[in-house]
């Protein structure tokens, strides 16, 4: 069977798209102190706790005077691109509204329980709850309805919260970032002004703190064009989701690890138990999969038959469906700087996320607190410079985040060697916190990655990719212009791997031929990772979760 890289077919990254040098700023810009580029956990956390700081210092005689706080979101409500169901850390939360009790928060259930299994086609085998994973106290909840909490609260603070305001590029003079210019819309098929269009907006700040989530292309061309690296290239694993409304119910958290997974992939499954009668259920792959043809949405379909999962779906009904990608490298891929003149960055886009914890939204709300305090302290001394903005990096270094990290730095790593030999090397890390074998050999990203071509057919199942996408609740016009860059001549074992990478159907194959249904796109990133480069489209687009 032969083999091919990814990247040799990828179009490399368009830095100069996505970072406007020397910024002709437009006459009707929008002028902020402080611009959130993503309304996520990140930066409505951060613009929480900036409005906070700012109103206690003005209570205190401070002499700040009125700051505007912009959060800008590229869906066209609150949570609309944030997914339903996670098992939430609530110590951020605890930190930020230190007044509030736990059932004053938008969680649905306390984690009193859970089991961990290897799964074989027809069985499963109970495991340990491996450290990391052990969940107790932790809470079920509804990424989209926190993050619509969190808005309220945004919002009844002063912060000025923009949806359907996608950040297309960032605005430069020299060497400091001066804001952001969002995407235009209402443009046809060929990118000519249509009939409802609508120019791109300036957003200008004296600081511009990215919290666009995972894989996001603003920090992408940031990181590239001031050349900051990180030890290890980062990583990623594609989750796809459905929220059920059930007839029994789980009365504990499940994960799984094995089947249906091939043993060249890395990856398990999950089902949470959601208020009284609904439950989130989903697979999640890394990226990194061997086999050319593997279809994480069709293995979640094949999941449903399992006894395991069966007895709780039978009668129910799938309400919504998405996807999205999850950064998995780990401390090691995290940039080697987080700040620059006149930017920050925090949350997902960094890449906090604990893998073998499975948690990485209190870690966003986190960092995204401590780009806040950070952002404050410089409006006081009116200095937005790298050197004053590196007490960022700083508190982040000192903080739980980084120190919790710090243990499993290389765990995900350890698992490219196979499932046998990584959960030995996890396991040694985990009695050691981290200190042995050591950190891995350096890893390469995602799309240089060799896949392996396999001639077997995969056979469809459940819900095809089309309902899918309509369960997603998808809001893109069939007119849009494509937001997606492919490569040139793209061979068809590569177009078939581009049909079963993406969940949304996007990528079809008529005879050699690659058909791209830019549209159907629920902006997951799997293809910005292997795959045609992503860019965001008009505001409004994509996907609208509710949750419930």
């Amino acid at each position: 069977m032969a083999n091919f890289k990814p990247i040799d077919h990828q179009p490399k990254l368009n830095t100069d798209q996505f970072i406007i040098k020397n910024a002709e700023v437009n006459e009707d810009s929008v002028p902020m102190d402080v611009t959130f580029v993503g309304a996520g956990p990140a930066g409505l956390a951060g613009a929480i706790e900036l409005s906070r700081l700012i109103a206690e210092d003005t209570a205190n005689g401070g002499t700040l005077g009125e700051i505007e706080i912009g959060v800008l979101e590229k869906a066209a409500n609150l949570g609309g691109h944030n997914l339903s169901g996670a098992v939430i850390n609530p110590r951020a939360l605890k930190e930020l509204f230190p007044d509030l009790k736990d059932e004053d928060f938008p969680f649905k259930n306390k984690v009193e329980s859970e089991s961990v299994y290897f799964m074989t086609g027809t069985g499963k085998i109970p495991m340990p709850t491996p450290p990391p994973m052990h969940n107790k106290g932790n809470y079920t909840a509804s990424i989209c309805e926190v993050v619509r909490w969190l808005g309220k609260k945004a919002e009844d603070a002063g912060v000025n919260v923009f949806t359907s305001f996608p950040a297309d590029s960032l605005l430069t003079k020299d060497n400091k970032v001066i804001g952001v210019r969002t995407t235009p819309g209402g443009l046809n098929k060929d990118g000519t002004p249509g009939s409802q269009h609508m120019p791109a907006t300036d957003i200008t700040s004296e600081i511009t703190i990215l919290t666009e989530g995972t894989r996001g292309p603003l920090a992408q061309a940031y990181t590239d064009w001031q050349n900051i690296s990180s030890k290890y290239e980062q990583i990623y694993a594609l989750g796809v989701k459905e929220l059920w409304k059930v007839k029994k119910m789980p009365k504990e958290v499940i994960h799984t690890l094995g089947w249906p997974l091939p043993k060249s992939a890395f990856g398990g499954s999950w089902m949470y138990p959601m208020g009284e009668d609904h439950i989130s259920f989903g697979l999640v792959v890394g990226l990194d999969y061997k086999n050319h043809n593997t279809d994480v949405h069709n293995m979640l379909q094949e999941l449903k038959e399992h006894p395991l999962f069966k007895q709780y779906l039978e009668g129910g009904e799938c309400i919504e469906w998405g996807a999205k990608t999850i950064p998995e490298g780990g401390l090691n891929a995290l940039p080697d700087r987080l700040y620059g003149d006149g930017l920050l960055m925090a949350g997902d886009c960094a890449g906090f996320v604990n893998v073998p914890a499975l948690k990485g939204i209190h870690y966003a709300m986190q960092t995204g607190m401590y780009a806040a305090r950070t952002a404050f302290k410089a409006l006081k001394e009116k200095s937005y410079t790298a050197e004053t903005l590196k007490d960022y990096q700083t508190t982040v270094e000192n903080s739980y985040v980084y120190k919790d990290l710090k243990k499993v730095r290389n765990m995900r790593q350890a698992f490219k060697s196979g499932f046998i030999s990584g959960g030995i090397k996890a396991g040694l890390m985990t009695v050691t916190g981290g200190a042995f074998p050591g950190d891995m050999n350096h890893c390469e990203e995602d799309a240089a990655d060799p896949k392996t071509i396999h001639n077997t057919e995969v056979t469809y199942k459940g819900i095809s990719k089309v309902d899918a996408v309509y369960k997603s609740g998808n809001k893109t016009r069939d007119d849009i212009p494509s937001h997606l860059t492919i490569g040139k001549d793209i061979p068809a074992d590569v177009a078939k791997m581009y049909v079963h990478m993406c969940p949304a159907g996007v990528y079809e194959q008529e005879g050699d031929k690659l058909i791209v249904n830019a549209p159907n796109c629920i902006d997951c990133k799997a293809t910005d990772v292997i795959g045609p480069r992503w860019q965001p489209r008009e505001g409004g687009a994509g996907p609208d979760y509710t949750g419930m």
